[in-house]
């Protein structure tokens, strides 16, 4: 059910992949997800005019281990994923050195978010099928393996999964990522399993999963509905990350070492105060549910150092 996949000879070790997530996917937190056996991991999206304008805020959400990835001994391969709507801008972020490391760019023609909509980009793409094919073709045209991440639609009455993941293959990409919601839908609402279905039908290349998937069940289910070749998690990572040791039958490790590496690995590459800030929110997803959770965060938020996070850590896990 989740076995090793090669997408135009990048071979991941399976076919359970982290998401792109906004905010949270830095290096430390994909590192997190790779060592608990995330078979690919992709960065938050990257803006492709913050690269062409040479932002540094930009560069550093593009950080990885200078150590080879692909084929690497231990080493899983490793994902970008940029956004814009300029074909010249997003191919030369392609050829770019900041992202010359990554084994696989993704491009993100499914945000919903209102301010990158408005520009044109993310989902505001899957109503500009000429644009989205020159965008892919551009960016293929960089010799980079070029994957392209949307939703079915931008809103139950105009579906259009099908259609655009053919335009994704036409254009070149060797891996579509399917999340299963409209863009009006924003994360709420059941995923549709139909419209994955329908992708993996239309095209030859494999099609990666996206969509409320919380636990293996939904992991297994998803992939039994749709027949898609990957399965991708999302915000179940971000309260659990030891999700991928159980959709993939392993014994998760001790939660306390897993949380201080994070924490050291954050405050070392990001800085003292935006470790603080992170990683108390990271605390908060992991405590959620749990007794006194509520009395926990408090204290958490309440903490100004990363001293004071870690002790906080002892005492919760």
């Amino acid at each position: 059910m989740f076995p090793e996949l090669s997408v135009a000879g990048m071979v991941c070790p399976n076919n359970v992949f982290l998401a792109p997530m906004a905010g949270y996917t830095n290096y430390p937190f994909r590192k997190l997800c790779a060592s608990l056996g995330a078979g690919l991991t992709f960065t938050e999206m990257v803006s492709a005019k913050g690269l062409h304008y040479g932002s540094e805020e930009t560069k550093l959400l593009l950080y990885h281990d200078p150590a080879p990835s692909l084929g690497g001994k231990g080493m899983r391969p490793i994902a970008a994923q940029i956004f814009g709507s300029d074909p010249a801008i997003m191919r030369e972020a392609c050829e770019s050195e900041e992202l010359a490391p990554f084994d696989l760019i993704d491009i993100n023609m499914g945000c919903p978010m209102p301010k990158i909509v408005k520009n044109g980009e993310g989902s505001a793409l899957l109503e500009n099928f000429p644009l989205a094919e020159k965008i892919v073709s551009a960016c293929v045209k960089s010799g980079k393996r070029i994957s392209v991440k949307f939703r079915t639609g931008v809103d139950e009455a105009h579906k259009i999964t099908r259609e655009f993941a053919k335009l994704c293959e036409g254009a070149g990409a060797c891996m579509i990522t399917v999340h299963g919601r409209p863009r009006d839908k924003i994360y709420a609402g059941a995923c549709d399993y139909g419209e994955i279905a329908a992708a993996k039908e239309a095209v030859s290349i494999p099609v990666c999963a996206n969509g409320g998937v919380w636990n293996v069940r939904d992991a297994r289910k998803i992939l039994e509905k749709t027949g898609a070749d990957a399965v991708m998690v999302a915000r179940a990572a971000l309260y659990r990350p030891a999700v991928f040791c159980e959709i993939l039958g392993e014994e998760p490790p001790p939660v306390l070492p897993l949380f201080l590496q994070e924490l050291n690995e954050t405050r070392q590459i990001y800085g003292e105060r935006f470790a603080v800030v992170f990683m108390r929110k990271m605390a908060a997803f992991w405590i959620k549910g749990r007794c006194h959770a509520n009395t926990w965060k408090k204290r958490l938020f309440e903490a100004q150092t990363a001293e004071e996070v870690e002790a906080l850590a002892r005492e919760i896990f």
